[in-house]
């Protein structure tokens, strides 16, 4: 008898965008953590800034889960520490670079945080990423 595979249901807020897929078989796109929920925006296309490149240098990727928490990864000391400096902050927020997902969850991407860098917003790396020069 062959097995069920098993599907995952992402939602992201407010775009009400839903992204499905097999755990076993969703490609890595090494932005975050495998299978957080940068890496699933990622896969589908969906825009969930990263400014430092998934890799829990900023807070740029921070959602706040409305459903589903109990389907994420624990949150690690690395992850907590980086959230303290998150605008925004509540009892349900995660950072997508580090949040892996087991199970179907809804998260929302906060007013503030849509395209924050892409618009002109300043690098929370502070002096690491230096301003562009206009000197030549």
């Amino acid at each position: 008898m062959p097995t069920a595979v098993k599907t995952i249901k992402v939602t992201f807020l407010p775009e009400g965008k839903t992204c499905e897929f097999d755990p076993e078989t969703l490609p890595y796109k090494h932005h975050g953590r495998p299978l957080s929920l940068l890496d699933v925006a990622q896969n589908f296309g969906f825009p969930l800034e990263h400014a430092c490149g998934g890799n829990c240098a900023c807070t740029t990727c921070h959602v706040v889960v409305k459903e589903g928490e109990e389907h994420l990864s624990e949150m690690e000391d690395d992850e907590a520490d980086k959230l303290e400096q998150a605008p925004g902050l509540t009892l349900h927020s995660r950072l997508g670079c580090q949040a892996i997902v087991s199970g179907d969850v809804v998260v929302e991407i906060p007013a503030w945080n849509k395209n924050y860098v892409s618009e002109g917003g300043g690098s929370q790396l502070g002096d690491g990423i230096p301003p562009p020069s206009n000197k030549r």
